[in-house]
């Protein structure tokens, strides 16, 4: 299995998805939920359309699909009651700017055995990593507020990441 870990893919969907979080934030915090929603109720309806759809003479004693069941109803749950699940929603992505943050830093430390690293290049992922830990601490108050500052980190982490990603490129071994 081929894994995709491309930074400059990475970069331009962080700065894509950065970009529709400002622009419509109160829209994308529904929209955002009722997705996930969908991501997990199909698969939840497909494993249950494969047990009814089964060759009942093979698999006589198939057992029914309780997680896909589980699946689907929580996917449905989430399609149907979306603001319930924003502000669990809000945890999630200060978690991930904390993750991203980190992860910025550590590719830059990283990238200080082969090449030097000037310290403005750490600003970014500080701010990025600051950004998360402030929507951590407060996600119920501002909520859209956290979802604009969510976008606005997430293109202001995928410029720099593209950035990082050409200035400071491994050379190439021959």
């Amino acid at each position: 299995m081929k894994v995709v870990n491309n930074p400059a893919l990475r970069s331009v969907f962080a700065i894509v998805l950065g970009l529709i979080l400002v622009l419509w934030p109160a829209a994308t915090i529904n929209y955002l939920v009722i997705v996930i929603g969908v991501l997990f109720l199909v698969p939840g309806l497909i494993a249950m359309i494969g047990y009814l759809m089964r060759d009942k003479e093979r698999y006589p004693d198939a057992a029914f699909p309780i997680e896909g069941a589980g699946s689907a109803l929580f996917g449905l749950w989430l399609i149907v009651m979306p603001a319930f699940f924003v502000n669990i929603l809000m945890y999630v992505l200060g978690a991930l700017l904390v993750i991203a943050g980190i992860q910025q830093i550590a590719s830059l430390a990283s990238a200080r055995r082969w090449t030097q690293v000037p310290g403005f290049f750490y600003v970014v992922p500080v701010l990025v990593l600051i950004c998360g830990i402030v929507i951590l601490f407060d996600p119920f108050s501002v909520a859209e507020t956290a979802f604009i500052l969510f976008g606005i980190t997430s293109m202001v982490y995928g410029i720099s990441g593209l950035i990082n990603g050409f200035r400071f490129r491994k050379p190439k071994t021959e």
